[in-house]
């Protein structure tokens, strides 16, 4: 995420049968003590800032999502098909989902109880009690006018109307429960796929590829997958009248950008860049690991821009080229590879934000070494003791974007050229598609630097003061006598 002002922050058949082989080989020895007492799965995923966002208990493996919207009366309606595997026997479960009017729920074709707690839960009661490592479908029929989540510290988050009587989703840490059924936490990826009815005037972007259109009764469908597993939050659609732009790269990666009315030239020319830039990220984090590109810009000017999932979406004011290359590295850094938990975002806002550094010393000929000890000089006691890591709720979005990047480059000149390019291209690859820790970062950089860099992390990332000179000044940034 990048914000305007100031930085901040927001097949089903072949998962069924991958969660079938799970269950006849992996958990065959578990079925031999009965998979254990059903219990209700917790109504939270543990995050210390965020306890009830997510649930336990089970595992999403898909999102397959039949939405109808109506712009003038702002009216959703939806049909939810979840696939999923218990990894516990469950009694109940929950699901986040954000005002809306839940209509029925069936688990595995018949229809189960179900009621709303707290201010976000769905909590489902089979007609049957699911065992450890089952796997098992639910539908969820609801409707409603879908409402952000106003944020005291973060703003709107989630569902948002545009000027033109369209809408978006953007928002993190949440988003995507004010507008369907879901499990709401960065540690349960699945794939999206969504088919969305609008009346025959307005035009729909969302993550992934397309596959096509067809007229209804009611309008227009839309339909888009992503295939790569993507934290919810990172699931997008937004509905406007927009200006298509379509290309690929030379790998033959499908890109398509939408541009809202008003967009102005300059814009579209910096989103021109978009194969150039994905092509230098890649040079620097490896391949691209998403299997579609582009990006949502638009008309409103919101208070950030977010790396949803192989298409940014973009806030008005900042169709330039830096955000682009900073949305576009959250592919790799938060996208691809996500947080375990929120004090972590560091791992996703940090590295975004020294992409750009890379880039301007690549593309604009910039010296870092100028940038970094300027920065240095002219930074105040309070920036050095914004923290980088476990910063509290509603903080994570504030020194990641500026003292960010200055620990990475410190970081570099630590550890050395070679080894900082090894650890930037290998981390990505190491743990693709999954979510990782601040500690699991420094021991692995510390494997490819052959040395403890515990003072190294402790001076810039656990702590919150000024680094000591040996710490602030590695390698060749001394500053001049």
């Amino acid at each position: 995420m990048r914000g305007q002002h100031h930085w901040r922050k927001p097949v089903v058949a072949v998962a069924a049968v991958l969660a079938g082989i799970t269950l006849s080989s992996g958990v065959a020895a578990a079925g031999e003590d009965g998979w254990g007492q059903p219990t209700p799965g917790s109504d939270g995923a543990g995050d210390s800032y965020y306890p009830q966002d997510g649930n336990g208990g089970y595992d999403v493996a898909d999102y397959n999502l039949k939405v109808s919207y109506d712009p003038p009366t702002r009216q959703l309606t939806g049909v939810q098909d979840i696939s999923a595997r218990a990894t516990q026997s469950l009694s109940s479960f929950n699901l986040d989902l954000q005002g809306l009017t839940v209509d029925s729920v069936e688990v595995n074709g018949r229809a189960a109880k179900f009621a709303r707690t707290g201010e976000h839960e769905l909590v489902i009661t089979p007609a049957k009690a699911l065992h450890r490592g089952q796997p098992f479908g639910v539908k969820i029929a609801y409707h409603g006018v879908p409402a952000a989540i106003n944020d005291p510290k973060l703003g709107p988050n989630g569902w948002q109307f545009g000027k033109s009587g369209g809408a978006f989703a953007a928002g993190e840490p949440k988003s995507a429960s004010t507008w369907y059924p879901v499990n709401d936490t960065p540690l349960d990826k699945a794939t999206f796929h969504l088919a969305i009815t609008v009346p025959d005037e307005w035009g729909v972007i969302s993550n992934g590829r397309e596959r096509g259109t067809h007229k209804t009764p009611k309008g227009t469908t839309h339909v888009w997958a992503e295939e790569t597993p993507v934290v919810p939050y990172m699931t997008t659609v937004a509905i406007d009248k927009w200006t298509f732009e379509r290309s690929k790269r030379a790998d033959g990666t499908p890109i398509v950008s939408s541009y809202a009315p008003g967009t102005p030239d300059s814009t579209k020319q910096a989103e021109a860049k978009l194969p150039e830039i994905l092509d230098f990220l890649e040079s620097k984090f490896g391949p691209y690991p998403v299997d579609a590109a582009g990006g949502i810009f638009l008309a409103e000017p919101i208070g950030f821009s977010l790396e949803t999932l192989s298409r940014p979406i973009y806030s008005g004011r900042a169709g330039n080229v830096q955000t682009i290359v900073h949305e576009n590295a959250h592919q790799w850094y938060g996208d691809s590879v996500a947080v375990k938990h929120w004090k972590d975002v560091c791992l996703n806002e940090c590295f975004a934000s020294y992409a750009q550094w890379l880039w301007s010393e690549a593309k604009d000929g910039q010296d870092l070494k100028a940038r970094y000890l300027n920065t240095v000089k002219g930074a105040t006691p309070a920036f050095w003791a914004g923290k980088l890591y476990d910063m509290g709720p509603g903080n994570e979005f504030t020194y990641v974007y500026s003292k960010g990047p200055l620990m990475l480059h410190a970081l570099r000149n630590t550890i050395g050229q070679q080894a900082f390019d090894r650890v930037l291209k290998s981390w990505p690859s190491a743990h693709r598609d999954g979510n990782a820790s601040m500690q699991e970062f420094q021991r692995f950089t510390e494997r490819f630097a052959h040395q403890n860099l515990q003072g190294f992390f402790d001076a810039w990332i656990y702590g919150n003061g000024k680094p000591a000179d040996q710490y602030l000044y590695p390698g060749d940034l001394k500053p001049a006598a």
